[in-house]
């Protein structure tokens, strides 16, 4: 029986992918086992994120890795990239946000809208761990509403000048480049929203760490602040236009949150059989108690369930049909699911789940953030309410 739920696969989904795609998400698989799960307990108290690793992900090729090769990217298919990302976040939520931030937000950006130059410049380096950057969309009175910002970017004789703050920036306070949004004011009155590439160590740039932080403790999270800060024309993303440009890079990451958070699920899950089993109490394991064995049934049935919308939104994105909407709405079901997971595998360990070598608190305490980061759940059914009825409620 053990053996069925090996990988928590119980529907047999290993059987709907191909070898490659096994492949790789065993390989990484067992680097967040050998390498993460050892030193991400430690670091998550210590509030830093484990640096030591980075050099690794590059070397697997984990970066960007749904990018052609000809930019030194791995050249996955979505799946397999999905994946990746399913297995960064069975260790934890932080390394998964890393890796999506580099990728998604910064490498896809980069692909996408940037010139050959920049593309040959960046994506080589950002793929193999040289350089790290980060993806500035967010201002502290801009969340939901990105379009309101107010960071601009005035047009000199030679570039441009950016102003503003932006908050809640993963790999902010370790960044070679930032990708930075800005309302332009090029042309008279004519105003939009453009994408720039800022080397960190240009003059007015500058970061400071997220503090007083409860959630995402192994993760880097920054503000950062741009004071004057004066750019070549080189720095503009040529093919940027308004918002949907930089809503289409959350999309990316999204895509990938959907997967990260079913790997958060089975690693809360993993934990919880494994100490129904051991833990005994009234000289039973607590696994052959009912109120347990009903909490781990709901907790497969609901992974179950998360594998394949996944699956079937990679294999959507593989055939260039996906929408949005449709990231949108395994978004806001895996977190949810995740969520909910976490804490009642918290529960099923009793007092020892709030202890750091446990890894169920640390998850619900990250997926708290990742429920609201890259769109919160509720903007997220707001977006789906308009699919349905093709009337915006907001």
């Amino acid at each position: 029986m053990a053996g069925k739920f090996e990988g928590v696969d119980f529907y047999d989904v290993d059987s709907l992918l191909s070898e490659e795609e096994r492949m790789i998400r065993d390989t990484v698989r067992d680097w967040v086992e050998d390498r993460l799960k050892p030193v991400i307990g430690e670091a998550y108290i210590e509030r830093r994120f484990p640096k030591e690793i980075i050099p690794e992900l590059g070397e697997l090729g984990l970066l960007g890795a749904n990018l052609p090769e000809e930019y030194g990217c791995a050249g996955l298919n979505n799946v397999a990239y999905g994946l990746i990302n399913q297995e960064l976040e069975r260790g934890d939520s932080g390394v998964r946000s890393f890796s999506s931030v580099q990728g998604a937000l910064v490498m896809y950006p980069i692909y996408a809208f940037g010139s050959e130059e920049q593309k040959q410049e960046w994506l080589p380096a950002l793929a193999a761990a040289e350089k790290i950057g980060c993806f500035g969309l967010t201002e502290p009175d801009y969340g939901s509403n990105p379009g309101g910002m107010i960071t601009t970017a005035k047009k000199v004789d030679d570039g441009w000048v950016l102003n503003g703050t932006k908050m809640w920036i993963t790999n902010g306070s370790m960044a070679d480049v930032a990708v930075v949004w800005a309302q332009i004011n090029e042309i008279g009155d004519t105003k939009g929203i453009r994408g720039f590439l800022v080397p960190t160590d240009t003059h007015g740039f500058s970061a400071r760490d997220q503090k007083g932080k409860l959630s995402l403790l192994a993760s880097d999270t920054s503000e950062i602040y741009m004071e004057d800060v004066h750019v070549p024309d080189s720095a503009l993303l040529p093919e940027t236009d308004g918002l949907k440009s930089a809503l289409s890079c959350l999309t990316q990451a999204r895509f990938g949150i959907a997967f990260g958070t079913v790997g958060a699920a089975m690693a809360c899950f993993d934990e919880a059989r494994s100490y129904s089993k051991q833990r005994v109490i009234f000289g039973e394991p607590i696994g052959g108690k009912q109120i347990q064995q009903v909490r781990l049934a709901d907790m497969l049935t609901k992974i179950t369930q998360g594998q394949l919308l996944c699956l079937q939104l990679g294999r959507l994105k593989d055939e260039g049909k996906v929408t949005p909407q449709q990231v949108s709405l395994a978004k806001r079901a895996n977190c949810d699911m995740a969520c909910d997971i976490a804490r009642e595998a918290r529960r099923l360990l009793g007092g020892n789940g709030i202890l750091v070598e446990y890894h169920s608190m640390r998850h619900m305490a990250n997926l708290e953030s990742v429920y609201t980061y890259e769109g919160t759940h509720d903007v997220h059914g707001l977006i789906l309410g308009q699919a349905i009825t093709d009337i915006a409620a907001f």
